[in-house]
């Protein structure tokens, strides 16, 4: 279990070795109503594929709300429909209010984002080694504490911060501190401990008195009041191909990196008094939003609890958030001033379905951009490409690994392979596999491609060739 992020099967990221940019266009104030409509077809037919129970969408342009829709049922077993003013979880979205209480604390002199977690919890492990802002970067290399095989059945039941701790605490890091990105949730876990300590007040507390009543977010909660919420979405996930009531994570699991509940309003107006300089000085926001630059891989496309990266050529930032029943994405593309978020009560993240429903959203927006993004990079191999289409399709099916080298297939066949059938195989079909050019590591030529799913889903995919044609190394991810 995780409490998810950004990237739609992060933990298959593998690697085994032997365009343009499009026109800067707005979306009007007032959508036509064949935008509209497009988008709610494309939205239907993607809940459809991926069995959602029910989603509510918004796009924002300059501060106006130029879509909003809800879709099919927040509750299977009562029919229950959902509306706009639905309550969902948000999962790791929450680590972007964690952020900002932290830079809040710092703008009151508090405390420094740059001296080590000693300094605020010297019992916490590896305090001395760990900057507050490593931990805001998620660049700490402290192991996730949601990590192992029994996250699933204990993850309901309450669990003290001590006890949460105590499973990473024998733990060596992952990496030197800085030197890399990597998703855990501890980091955040402990910057709500950080909240709690230098403050005086629980993390909840805190929101509320700082964040929640200041902005009058009188719709936001916890996983902990969900039993008393009576428009909260119900979550779900599928298992053996059946859609069934997913558990709730206990509020004490999830806490700071991602306890959350929230509607389309009150996040509306989160969004919008943060990046106008009501939660945080613009000073502070600009730093939430600028990408951590680590020491041995450069640029961590995150910043404090935003990941900055792009999607259709396009620079994007924002966050998603996943749980056993939910999955939501809060995406604002700075060049067509458009902010797009989706909920959704459905907990598959293979792929995750609100961050395919604000891509799918994007893309009806601007239908020119994303068919220019789609096009080939020059210089396409068409041998290489059907190689790439073969190559993934079996690692979707776990069949054969017929076009891979020798030690590769003999790795994937010997039980890493099961690892891609689960991720990849929910995806489906791929609907084209579309060359982006080529890139030279230390000796060999790398081919980039983005496979694609239907509208809304896509995954990057590289492969390294050998002389015999067969592959000897690939990324996913």
């Amino acid at each position: 279990m995780t409490l998810r992020h950004r990237s739609l099967i992060g933990y298959l990221l593998f690697l085994l070795t032997a365009g343009t940019n499009g026109s800067v266009s707005a979306a009007p104030a007032e959508l036509p109503a064949v935008i509209a409509q497009r988008i709610d077809v494309d939205v239907k037919t993607a809940l459809r594929r991926f069995g959602v129970p029910g989603a509510a969408i918004m796009a924002v342009h300059d501060g106006q709300a130029v879509y909003v829709r809800t879709f099919g049922l927040r509750d299977t077993a009562h029919s229950l429909p959902v509306h706009p003013d639905t309550v969902f979880e948000i999962g790791s979205i929450t680590k972007q209010f964690t952020a900002a209480s932290i830079l809040q604390l710092e703008e009151a002199g508090k405390l420094k984002i740059d001296r080590p977690l000693s300094d605020y919890l010297p019992g916490a492990p590896h305090a001395r080694e760990i900057t507050l802002r490593q931990l805001l970067t998620l660049t700490s290399g402290l192991h996730d504490y949601l990590d192992g095989p029994e996250i699933d059945r204990l993850a309901s039941y309450p669990i003290s911060y001590r006890d949460l701790i105590a499973r990473i605490a024998p733990l060596p890091l992952d990496f030197p501190p800085g030197n890399r990105w990597h998703y855990s949730n501890t980091d955040y876990l402990l910057l709500g401990k950080v909240i709690e300590t230098v403050s005086g007040e629980s993390y909840r507390d805190y929101l509320q008195h700082h964040i929640f009543d200041p902005l009058h977010m009188k719709d936001t909660h916890t996983t902990a009041e969900v039993g008393h919420l009576p428009n909260a979405a119900t979550g779900y996930r599928h298992a053996s191909g059946r859609l069934e009531r997913a558990p709730t994570i206990d509020a004490s699991w999830g806490t700071s990196a991602g306890f959350l509940l929230t509607t389309l309003s009150d996040l509306a107006k989160w969004d919008t008094a943060l990046s106008h300089g009501k939660v945080v000085s613009l000073a502070s926001y600009r730093q939430m939003t600028t990408p951590f630059m680590t020491t041995k891989n450069g640029s961590a496309n995150y910043g404090f609890g935003f990941f900055i990266d792009s999607i259709y050529s396009q620079p994007r930032i924002g966050h998603t958030g996943g749980t056993y029943g939910s999955t939501a994405a809060d995406e604002y593309f700075p060049r067509q001033d458009i902010r797009i978020v989706a909920f959704t009560n459905l907990g598959d993240d293979t792929p995750e379905a609100g961050e395919t429903l604000t891509n799918i959203v994007f893309a009806d927006l601007y239908p020119a951009i994303a068919a220019e993004a789609a096009k080939p990079a020059r210089g396409e191999n068409r041998a290489i490409t059907q190689l790439v289409r073969d190559a993934f399709r079996e690692l979707q099916t776990g069949t054969s690994y017929a076009r891979f080298n020798d030690r590769l297939r003999g790795k994937l066949a010997a039980g890493i392979g099961a690892k891609f059938v689960t991720g990849l195989g929910p995806y489906g079909v791929t609907t084209a596999q579309v060359f982006k050019g080529s890139r030279r590591d230390a000796k060999e030529t790398w081919y980039d491609y983005v496979i694609q799913f239907g509208p809304g889903v896509s995954l990057p995919f590289a492969v390294k060739v050998g002389r015999d044609s067969a592959v000897t190394g690939f990324s996913v991810g």
